[in-house]
């Protein structure tokens, strides 16, 4: 079932969506080679905590900390601990911010000092592509017109699109129906309407679009040829002539 969603918990959403905003730049300021993702973890979840939210990924199905960091070739769910950002990293966060029982959920890569033109492009138009799907949300429309634009742009710029990673409707749970993929056709899949609440998310790969988990554990998902993959997500708000972004500023 797809919530829509009222007008009180539109305003609980803002405000999480604005923490989750604020959260990110609190993590900007402090990102740079010799700081631990633990480190990291523990800035977001004091930050998240003084402004009258909760870190939703705390706990999630047994997620054991506030936010997640994934370095290079990890896609996503990377655990926070004491490995230490370096110089040359791509580094992708990704949190979950609740207030008084609603969600959102928001995402950016991060390059920490200088890397190679292919992997600077690979961030880039990542980024690009999060906004051509953006671009297509209004009442009315449907979830592949979102997912084709998604990957038209990521296949125009030689990247490949993760299939079993997806977008996901987001509200009172951190993921609600319908999906969201980064691949598809337009006019296809589920109608959105007004005032629903979706997070959109592509995870693109500069190789191959294999993934797999790491051995140590059931989290961590990377890349199956260790090449880079970047990640971003907002929530949105679908209205009658477009989007709301919830997570932007």
């Amino acid at each position: 079932m797809i919530n829509i969603k009222s007008a009180r918990e539109l305003d609980l959403m803002r405000y999480a969506g604005h923490i989750n905003y604020l959260t990110h730049e609190e993590i900007k300021k402090n990102l740079k080679p010799g700081i631990t993702t633990e480190q990291l973890d523990k800035i977001a979840y004091d930050f998240i905590l003084k402004n009258n939210c909760v870190p939703s990924c705390l706990g999630y199905e047994g997620y054991p900390k506030s936010i997640c960091i994934s370095i290079n070739d990890e896609v996503v769910h990377g655990i926070p601990s004491k490995t230490k950002i370096k110089e040359h990293d791509i580094v992708s966060i990704d949190l979950c911010v609740g207030y008084k029982g609603y969600h959102t959920d928001a995402a950016r890569t991060y390059i920490i000092g200088k890397v190679s033109k292919e992997v600077e492009a690979l961030v880039k138009n990542t980024e690009k592509a999060l906004y051509q799907g953006i671009n297509k949300v209004h009442s009315g429309c449907k979830v592949g017109d979102i997912s084709n634009a998604i990957e038209e742009y990521a296949h125009a710029h030689n990247l490949s699109v993760i299939e079993e990673l997806v977008g996901h409707g987001v509200g009172s749970n951190i993921h609600e129906e319908p999906d969201i993929p980064n691949y598809g056709n337009s006019g296809s899949g589920q109608v959105l309407k007004e005032g629903m609440t979706i997070a959109i998310e592509p995870m693109l790969n500069l190789g191959g679009k294999e993934i797999c988990l790491t051995d140590q554990d059931d989290w961590v998902i990377v890349t199956k040829d260790g090449l880079p993959s970047a990640h971003f997500e907002h929530t949105i708000l679908v209205t009658k002539d477009g989007y709301e972004i919830l997570t932007g500023e």
